[in-house]
């Protein structure tokens, strides 16, 4: 059996509302629908972090973001320490003899030693922090302000004036065409995360939007466009069905004023979730439940639907072992897609709220709507199944499950505490 070619394409504040074949009525998918319709569409797929940071971290790793040594932004309050050293998912896979390489967002360390080429991935290009102009690629805010942030491996390099979406997708084309079997291909797109900036080709096909829904639709767009040239570069070289694709996001859409670069004072929600409650930087579902797509049409169905619920920590586990690798021992994600899963308990923790799901139910503790909003103080919890949208809290009227998800969240605090004292 051929060793399975690995694509990730991971963007960046996509709602689970802003794709058409998650039910979106503006936003044009085709190539994604399609994506979709070639593999399993997952209902309830989440990430590890309401932020990009530790959701990234878990995803190269395979573990909690707290297990994995990143749990904020990083850059946040001149935090650049980066990703600890450890095993990931393309070190793991450059052993094996794997070529590997990144096109996009990193955000796990901006310093040198914290690059893409430290925890292995052979190329990189594209950015190392957490936002950049679309067009300038300088970052204008934060605390190292303003910043030029666009490299090829451990070079900067300049691109004025290239849309970054396109010059990602360029990169990770060339790369698709030009490698040898087998490869890891981790494709991350900044879009739509803020500055909005989208290409007019690409706002004129939504002109008849509002423009704060016009520019949204026209970035995530040009994503999927991107997408669609990917897919037709792995047919074109005859790859496509031995190769898996997973595609997500790494948190839920933004409401944050930056949107408008910190310059009005309404937030802007940027993108749909769908009509779950909250947004990024929180734990309830908008903040933490994400589009996720796996396509691999010589080994796993097509045109299917799965409520099953997985997060981004499965998906080191699930294409190590894909691959016929053995995963490391200390991940916490499990490998999809190889038996019947058991009921799992999946857990959150993020700038001091937690959250606790287990089938149907949820706990969520001292929430936040939105990230920089107050949190609302207690415990609260939603059947899943029949409350999506978190709208009523049956605490009250359900104590057994109450006291068991509590249980659970005691256990989960004392993990944290293993963790940060390790």
């Amino acid at each position: 059996m051929p060793r399975p070619n690995i694509v990730i394409i991971y963007t960046d504040d996509l709602g689970w509302g802003d794709l058409g074949c998650y039910g979106s009525p503006d936003i044009r998918t085709p190539h994604l629908d399609a994506l979709a319709s070639r593999g399993v569409r997952m209902t309830d797929w989440y990430s590890n972090s309401p932020v990009c940071s530790p959701s990234r971290a878990a995803l190269l790793t395979g573990r909690h973001p707290a297990h994995a040594g990143v749990e904020s932004i990083l850059g946040a309050k001149r935090d650049t320490h980066g990703l600890p050293p450890q095993s990931t998912l393309a070190s793991a896979m450059s052993t094996a003899g794997w070529r590997t390489a990144v096109f996009g967002k990193w955000h796990l360390g901006v310093e040198p030693g914290s690059a893409p080429l430290r925890f292995g991935f052979d190329h990189h290009f594209g950015f190392r922090a957490g936002c950049v102009d679309y067009y300038s690629h300088i970052m204008y805010w934060g605390v190292r302000n303003p910043l030029h942030d666009l490299w090829s491996d451990d070079d900067e390099v300049w691109h004025n004036g290239d849309y970054l979406t396109d010059l990602i997708t360029d990169r990770a084309v060339e790369f698709i065409t030009d490698a040898h079997d087998p490869f890891l291909c981790y494709v991350a797109y900044n879009a739509p995360h803020y500055p909005m900036h989208a290409p007019a080709d690409a706002m004129a096909q939504y002109a008849h939007l509002p423009w704060d829904k016009q520019v949204m639709a026209a970035m995530i767009s040009r994503v999927d466009d991107g997408v669609g040239r990917i897919v037709e570069a792995l047919e074109r070289t005859g790859r496509l069905d031995d190769t898996i694709i997973f595609f997500s996001s790494d948190n839920g859409p933004s409401a944050e004023e930056r949107n408008w670069l910190g310059g009005e004072e309404i937030a802007y929600a940027g993108g749909s979730t769908g009509g779950l409650r909250g947004h990024k930087g929180s734990l309830f579902e908008g903040g933490i439940r994400v589009p996720g797509i796996w396509s691999w049409p010589s080994t796993l169905p097509s045109a299917v639907t799965s409520a099953e619920p997985a997060m981004m920590m499965d998906v080191t586990p699930t294409v190590l072992t894909a691959a016929g690798l053995t995963p490391p021992a200390d991940v916490d994600g499990i490998a999809l897609f190889t038996a019947s899963t058991p009921e799992r308990t999946l857990t959150w923790e993020y700038a001091g709220q937690q959250a606790i799901r287990r089938g149907p139910w949820k706990l969520v503790t001292d929430p936040a709507e939105r990230l920089g909003a107050p949190q609302t103080p207690g415990q609260h919890l939603f059947n899943l199944i029949e409350d999506p949208a978190e709208t009523k809290d049956l605490s009250s009227s359900h104590p057994e499950v109450l006291a068991q998800l509590l249980e659970a969240n005691r256990d989960w605090t004392s993990t944290l505490e293993s963790w940060r004292a390790s």
